[in-house]
């Protein structure tokens, strides 16, 4: 979607008399202090890449501070989750995460564990990224070839260390599809988010990561990893000679990761409209879409009746895959 058409559905969001006459805005309610986004996730990964240049350019729109909060921890971001969909249905707690959100519950209940949270809590608000996963190791390393790798974890099985943001994350997940699918076995290294996977990967505690275009861009860029193959079910601009699963034979290993903005569901009708206004203008503002794409991660904007669509759709594809995965400590 460009631009003109995302303004043009900026304006046509039903902002009508009523709403405008609704005691929230009459009173200048919302917002009236400082905003928290909750990143469920450490520094350095694809939520708080989104979270960040959004926040600011919200700051500007809506005058009022927000704040984003790394609150990670459990698995996957679960922790984060779970803490916005406690919160209060006001406003002032937001939650910027990604396509594990309803991948989590699920994995909870294979371990036969309370779920932390459902997705029902949550009400989307708009899609910010969007991007298939990347495999990538260290430029050290000696696969040239996603072939390389493959031939190599089938010679020594469960010694080829994997980082990923915690278990049944988007990290994890995308890893052992395509581990199940090529018949190897991989040594699952969790950590508390993508940031310190990808800071394992550059030291060489593990030897290879899933992860997002804009996480890994500048890496390879510095000759300091090498990206082995796409997830996505086409190629990507800013890796145009990247080959695709598919391409390599591997015709059920596709997966994405999205990172999108989140409130209760109970959040006030007046409020989720406004919220949605702003999320229109920021997706479109110069500082946003230049740090995006100079990252690699082109802004990738649903409004909230067109994202609550893809997360359905995502979740019900990516749940079947944790069930056919099953129990993986």
């Amino acid at each position: 979607m460009n631009r003109r058409e995302i303004l043009k559905a900026a304006v046509a969001l039903p902002l009508a008399p009523s709403a405008l006459s609704n005691p929230v805005f009459a009173q200048g309610a919302w917002p009236a202090h400082n905003v928290t986004m909750i990143v469920p996730f450490p520094a350095g990964g694809q939520a708080d890449l989104a979270a960040r240049p959004v926040a600011q350019a919200l700051e500007k729109i809506l005058g009022k501070p927000f704040v984003v909060d790394n609150r990670a921890g459990g698995a996957g971001g679960s922790i984060g989750n779970a803490a916005a969909a406690r919160a209060e249905p006001d406003g002032y707690t937001l939650l910027m995460t990604l396509s594990s959100l309803a991948v989590l519950p699920e994995a909870d209940r294979l371990f036969d564990r309370p779920a932390l949270y459902e997705v029902s809590q949550f009400a989307p608000v708009a899609r910010v990224l969007a991007d298939p996963t990347l495999l990538a190791v260290p430029a050290s390393s000696p696969w040239k070839t996603l072939q390389d790798f493959v031939d190599d974890a089938k010679n020594r099985p469960g010694q080829i260390p994997y980082g990923s943001s915690g278990p049944y994350g988007t990290l994890h997940v995308a890893m052992e599809m395509f581990a199940a699918s090529a018949g190897i076995k991989l040594l699952h290294i969790p950590f508390r988010g993508a940031g310190p996977a990808l800071t394992a990967l550059m030291s060489g505690t593990v030897q290879a990561l899933a992860s997002a275009p804009g996480t890994l861009k500048q890496q390879v860029d510095d000759g300091r990893m090498r990206v082995l193959a796409n997830w996505g079910a086409e190629r990507i601009a800013s890796f145009p000679d990247l080959p695709t699963f598919k391409e390599l034979g591997y015709k059920d290993v596709e997966f994405y990761i999205w990172a999108g903005l989140f409130a209760q569901a109970a959040l006030p009708a007046p409020i989720m409209t406004r919220l949605r206004e702003a999320m229109a203008q920021a997706v479109t503002s110069p500082e946003v879409t230049k740090t995006f794409e100079t990252a690699g991660s082109p802004v990738a904007y649903l409004d909230a009746p067109e994202f609550s669509k893809f997360v359905a759709e995502d979740s019900a594809r990516l749940i079947a895959a944790v069930k056919k995965i099953g129990r993986v400590e």
